[in-house]
């Protein structure tokens, strides 16, 4: 089984990439995240002509997530439990479901601004909310991953130049113990083999050169429980798919295991 997660920054002018990616890395179950569009509009009939189905959850310019999936699709929820809003408005930050045995959420954590922002004190919230889900989830037993764009660099070697990150979001201490709380529920971070030089960053912004001279964060991750990460045979960030016209800004990681 292969599953696979990707920020595209966009559905729409990314959904050549995407269909591409589709056809050529042959994901069972693709995790989306920043559709930047609305449910109704994700281009599902482009996506199910090549044998997937679709679950997408968007509320319109801003956020948005999706699971697809050639190994069925059901049980699907959108919405964290209990999720906290910004500026009194929900946003469509978490998709489930049930895909071929595993259940995965796509995930778009809040970016947080700056951590005197309000933005930031919702991204913690938001991250208490999405540890009760996992508590949840996991006392079902099976396989269990939580996939998608984090927007926190687990470690100082997960962006290209700590010392550049001293007053900014990602990088904070309580950002950092949030996600080590999500760990301590059972879930352990699968680690993506790099394609190429010796860190697998995922991010990598558009300005300055960012991308050629791998000034990049680790920003995507992946979770999974024991049952997830026993059955993992490979994980690795495709930076290909970061290269050429209209690319995302950030690489997807893709996992292959044996279930």
């Amino acid at each position: 089984m292969r599953i696979a997660t990707w920020n595209v920054n966009s559905i729409l002018p990314r959904l050549p990439r995407v269909l591409d990616f589709l056809e050529k890395t042959a994901p069972d179950v693709l995790c989306l995240q920043e559709l930047k569009n609305t449910t109704e509009k994700f281009p599902a009939a482009e996506v199910e002509a090549l044998g997937y189905e679709v679950a997408a959850y968007g509320l319109g310019q801003w956020n948005g997530v999706g699971i697809v999936s050639r190994v069925g699709l059901s049980d699907v929820v959108r919405g964290l439990p209990d999720e906290p809003s910004f500026d009194g408005a929900a946003e469509a930050r978490a998709i489930g479901a049930t895909c071929g045995g595993v259940r995965v959420w796509s995930v778009y954590v809040p970016n947080g601004r700056e951590p005197d922002n309000p933005h930031y004190a919702y991204k913690l919230e938001w991250l208490e909310s999405l540890r009760s889900l996992a508590a949840s989830e996991l006392s079902s037993g099976g396989p269990f991953a939580v996939l998608g764009d984090f927007n926190v660099a687990p470690t100082d070697a997960d962006v290209w130049d700590i010392t550049l990150f001293a007053e900014s979001t990602h990088v904070t201490p309580p950002e950092r113990e949030a996600l080590a709380r999500l760990r301590k529920l059972g879930l352990t971070d699968v680690f993506p083999r790099p394609l190429k030089y010796d860190h697998p960053f995922t991010y990598w912004d558009y300005r300055g050169g960012n991308f050629p001279n791998n000034k990049g964060m680790r920003i995507d991750l992946v979770y999974g429980n024991e049952a997830f990460t026993s059955a993992v045979t490979d994980s690795y960030v495709d930076r290909d798919a970061r290269k050429g016209k209209l690319p995302s800004d950030h690489a997807p990681i893709v996992v292959d295991l044996t279930l």
